[in-house]
């Protein structure tokens, strides 16, 4: 199948780029470019004139599971009493709950734009097998997905075994549009053998590896007083900093100790959104370094909501952001993941493609587009999107699934959760 983009405002972010022009797309990826190619025969020819085109979004940290939390309570006041409610809903999960927790957060991603997503799991009752159901959830939504099981503590050794047979397990069946991570909860819940046991998995995987660092304000001090070093001082010993390494949130962290992770090459994901929610802090998100992009985390998978409150957020603290770095970085870090070009409408780069219908009031243009993204850019302008060179929505429709059924059993679903969740 090919499809040629006529007319289009196309858009990149780092460097930013924005040029009138024509794209040809055929086997999953972009084959050509500019003012003056043709469509060839049999090309589907689609008019996007006046229509924004531009790369796929991509979150660098989210919790699709988190989908099926919304409302089951009132929100809590403080880090403590939400994480403690995030664990009680973690386990009343079981796989079918996952599944449609993929599958409706997938729905939402979708439709605000954002074509891959970086997803840590957890369901302690349902663990073997719920990786797999999560990529069916957003293989019928058409998203991409890089998937792992956050290996922790918090359930006893045997929760960690159980966790790192899963990612393994799941390791061995990603291909296409998914790939597998090895993901972590975060250093307060595993001990130095646990450490030790996924820096052997990592090097033995040549894996990336996924985890939260410094959400917790407690967790600096209770990791002081266990180990007599930092959260970052102990995963520097376990060697599990380097440039395969996307370490999320990072509230609380002294800048020797983030000098030291910005010095690896690591990838820091910034989540606002979430931080706010919880009250646990505002992250140094200016200190972020070149390699900083955006997680959605347990809110809505909309990157660009997230990047927006980002922006705003930094620029209230005091430390602002280049809003179009966070977001190509997101790009970048899929590219490396997934080992092919993302991001770029150039030829030879995958065809993760979004076309917005948004008019800008005054002139767009690669000076004006940072302004552009954060004061006029909105999910709701998203008219279709294209994933791996196939449209997965059209008309804001998603396609190849019925959407009203999906959340309808999404809401079957949340409702059979939150009663065991009730119960416990």
């Amino acid at each position: 199948m090919s499809t040629f983009l006529k007319g289009g405002t196309l858009i990149e972010f780092e460097p930013a780029g924005v040029q009138t022009g024509h794209l040809r797309i055929a086997n999953g990826v972009i084959t050509g470019r500019g003012p003056d190619i043709e469509p060839q025969e049999f090309d589907e020819v689609v008019d996007v004139s006046g229509k924004l085109v531009l790369p796929g979004l991509v979150s660098a940290h989210h919790h699709l599971y988190a989908t099926l939390k919304r409302g089951a309570a009132p929100r809590a006041i403080g880090f403590d009493d939400e994480a403690n409610s995030l664990r009680r809903f973690e386990e009343a999960l079981d796989l079918d709950a996952v599944q449609a927790a993929a599958m409706s957060g997938g729905l939402e991603g979708l439709v605000a734009g954002t074509t891959t997503v970086f997803d840590l799991h957890a369901s302690p009752r349902a663990v073997r097998g719920s990786l797999e159901r999560v990529s069916r959830g957003l293989n019928d939504v058409g998203l991409r997905g890089v998937l792992g099981y956050q290996l922790t503590e918090r359930w006893g050794s045997q929760g960690f075994d159980d966790g790192l047979a899963e990612a393994a397990e799941f390791a061995q069946k990603a291909r296409g549009r998914f790939r597998s991570v090895l993901a972590a909860h975060g250093t307060q819940s595993l001990s130095d053998d646990s450490m030790r046991r996924l820096r052997e998995q990592a090097d033995k995987a040549n894996a990336v590896l996924l985890m939260h660092l410094a959400e917790d304000p407690k967790e600096e001090k209770l990791s002081v007083d266990t180990y007599d070093m930092t959260p970052v001082g102990r995963l520097m010993a376990h060697g599990l900093v380097n440039d395969r390494t996307v370490l999320a949130q990072a509230v609380h962290v002294s800048w020797p100790d983030l000098s030291q992770v910005l010095g690896t090459g690591a990838w820091l994901a910034h989540c606002p959104r979430s931080n706010m929610a919880t009250q646990t802090g505002v992250a140094p998100a200016g200190k972020f370094g070149v390699r900083a992009c955006v997680g959605t985390d347990t809110e809505s998978l909309d990157v660009l909501a997230e990047a927006q409150t980002a922006w705003f957020r930094s620029r209230d603290y005091g430390q602002p952001i280049d809003v179009l770095r966070y977001l190509a970085n997101g790009q970048r870090l899929a590219s490396q993941v997934f080992g092919l070009p993302m991001g770029l409408l150039r030829e030879g780069a995958v065809a993760d493609v979004v076309i917005m219908d948004y008019r800008p009031p005054t002139p767009l243009d690669a000076q004006t587009l940072s302004a552009h993204v954060l004061n006029g850019f909105s999910s709701r302008q998203v008219e279709a999107v294209m994933i791996d060179g196939m449209w997965r929505l059209w008309a804001r429709k998603p396609l190849g699934i019925a959407a009203a059924d999906s959340m309808r059993h999404a809401q079957e679903q949340a409702r059979a959760v939150w009663a065991r969740m009730n119960a416990a």
